[in-house]
C-alpha cells in the first residue's frame, strides 16, 4: 500500500514539474516587463538550478543584470548563453553590445562579421557530433575502398572533411576552455603582484573581459586582451565564465 502511494506521488511531481516550471518563467517575465529585475532574476537564478545548461536562462539573467546596471555580471552570463547557443542573434547582438560598451568587440579587428559567424555557426556538441559522424563515415569508406577498391575520391573528400572539421573542433576545444573572467566591480586594480603591498600598475573598469593565466590566494593573475596589461587582481572584483 506504502508503495502504491509513494508511485501515484512520483507520478504526480513528474506531471506537474514542467508546469511549475513554465509558471516560474512566465512569472519572472512578468516581473521584467513591470521593471521588478531583481524578482525575475532570483527566479531565473532558480530555474538555472534545474537546468544549468540552458543558454536562454543565462541569456536573461544577463539582462536583468544590465538593466540593474550590473555591466560586468551582464557580460559574464551573456558570455555563458553564447557558449551554449553561438548561432542565436539576441545573444549575440546583446554580447557584442556590452562589449563595445567597454570599449572591447565581440569580432576580433580584421576579420568579416561573416567569417565569424559562420566559425560560430555551430555549438560545440553540435561540431563534436559532425566531427564524429565523418570519422567513422571515413572508417566506412575506407574499409569499402579496401574491399571493393572504389570510391577512392569519396574517401579523400571525406577524409579532408574530417581534418578540417577537426581542426576547426581542437581551435573551438582551445578558445571555449581558456579560464576567463569579467571585471564585475565598478574598477578593478591591475597589480604588479598577488597583494595589496604590489603598486598598481592600471585600472580598468567593469565589463572588460580577462584571461586568467595564474590564480594565488585571493588573487588571479590575468592579461586584458584588449588594452595587453598582464598583473594580478582580486579574486573578488571578478567574475569567471
Amino acid at each position: 500500500m506504502i508503495k502504491h502511494w509513494l508511485f501515484i506521488c512520483w507520478g504526480i511531481i513528474c506531471l506537474t514539474s514542467p508546469v511549475l516550471a513554465q509558471n516560474s518563467l512566465a512569472q519572472a517575465e512578468e516581473f521584467y516587463r513591470q521593471g521588478k529585475f531583481s524578482q525575475a532574476l532570483s527566479l531565473y537564478e532558480q530555474e538555472l538550478k534545474n537546468h544549468p545548461n540552458d543558454p536562454f536562462v543565462y541569456y536573461n539573467i544577463g539582462n536583468c543584470y544590465f538593466k540593474m546596471g550590473s555591466k560586468g555580471l551582464a557580460t559574464a552570463n551573456y558570455y555563458r548563453a553564447f557558449l551554449r547557443a553561438p548561432r542565436d542573434l539576441d545573444i549575440r547582438h546583446n554580447l557584442a553590445l556590452v562589449r563595445s560598451g567597454c570599449g572591447e568587440r565581440l569580432v576580433p579587428a580584421g576579420i568579416p562579421e561573416s567569417v565569424h559567424r559562420m566559425y560560430f555557426g555551430l555549438s560545440m556538441a553540435e561540431l563534436t557530433g559532425l566531427l564524429f559522424v565523418l570519422f567513422w563515415s571515413s572508417c566506412l569508406i575506407g574499409c569499402f575502398w579496401l574491399i571493393k577498391r572504389k570510391g577512392a575520391k569519396l574517401l579523400w573528400v571525406v577524409v579532408a572533411a574530417t581534418l578540417l572539421t577537426g581542426g576547426w573542433w581542437y581551435t573551438r576545444f582551445e578558445w571555449e576552455n581558456r579560464a576567463m573572467a569579467v571585471v564585475a566591480s565598478p574598477v578593478a586594480e591591475i597589480r604588479s603582484g598577488p597583494g595589496t603591498n604590489f603598486p598598481a600598475s592600471a585600472s580598468i573598469t567593469q565589463g572588460h573581459l580577462l584571461t586568467i593565466q595564474d590564480s594565488k590566494d585571493s588573487w588571479y593573475e590575468v592579461i586584458v586582451p584588449s588594452q595587453g596589461l598582464k598583473g594580478w587582481v582580486e579574486k573578488n572584483v571578478v567574475e569567471k565564465i
